[in-house]
């Protein structure tokens, strides 16, 4: 049977590792999760949390992780869900690999991911959160199909994870499963090594739910800054966006 190969173009601070974990719930489903992170690290000789470990976890080839992901699910599984950050790939790493899987782009508003970024790590560039290498992607995917991929806002996942996980599976013309609507609680094998720094929210979630009303606080002027810069990328993104 042919592999389904997915590929969820994300950038950080969305909800991507939710719905790696939702994915990963379907019975015919295998996940990889951010495959080109140590070698971008290891090219780019960023700093961020669990460097070391990131590092020692993966292949730092980027040719390596391609094979791979133009390869076979692990365990023979139907389909192989990736989940990307598109700040990952660097300009000169290769993207034929992704021509064999129906990508897909998942975003947020860039207010909302800068601030959740810095709480996680304290400094932040536009090219951190990859809306800009979103939008290349994306109108890679654009030109390459003659129609705009699927985009899938996380806010819309949260406020009816039914309706918009069924639209996002047609979109990708796979069958939508109800198991992708809940997961047990925890860390899973399939983690990132630095799970400890990031998912400390996901990993006690068993469900997509809708954010606790909170009141929202205007970004200093820094991040204000870095958001006006990403807004037309995302607003070109969000203009595509499923529907339920």
């Amino acid at each position: 049977m042919k592999t389904v190969r997915i590929a969820m173009w994300s950038g950080p601070r969305n909800i991507s590792t939710a719905m790696m974990r939702a994915f990963e719930n379907r019975p015919d489903t295998a996940v990889v999760d951010e495959p080109f992170y140590a070698a971008y690290l290891a090219r780019t000789g960023l700093d961020h949390p669990m460097r070391d470990e990131v590092l020692a976890s993966q292949s730092l080839d980027w040719r390596e992780v391609a094979m791979a992901m133009g390869g076979e699910a692990p365990d023979g599984a139907a389909i192989f869900y990736q989940k990307h950050m598109t700040h990952h790939m660097l300009p000169d790493f290769g993207l034929d690999w992704a021509v064999g899987c129906r990508n897909a782009f998942l975003i947020r508003e860039p207010e909302a991911v800068l601030a959740s970024y810095v709480v996680k790590r304290g400094e932040v560039t536009l090219d951190d959160i990859g809306v800009v290498r979103q939008g290349e992607l994306f109108a890679r995917e654009c030109e390459r199909l003659g129609a705009a991929p699927p985009v899938v806002l996380g806010a819309d996942v949260l406020a009816d994870p039914p309706g918009m996980l069924a639209a996002l599976c047609a979109a990708l013309a796979v069958p939508f499963a109800p198991e992708m609507l809940s997961w047990p609680a925890g860390r899973r094998d399939s983690d990132g090594v630095w799970a400890p720094a990031w998912y400390d929210a996901v990993e006690r979630s068993t469900g997509f739910e809708a954010p606790a009303a909170r009141d929202v606080k205007p970004l200093p002027d820094d991040l204000r800054r870095i958001a006006d810069q990403a807004r037309p990328h995302y607003e070109a993104l969000a203009a595509h966006k499923l529907h339920r």
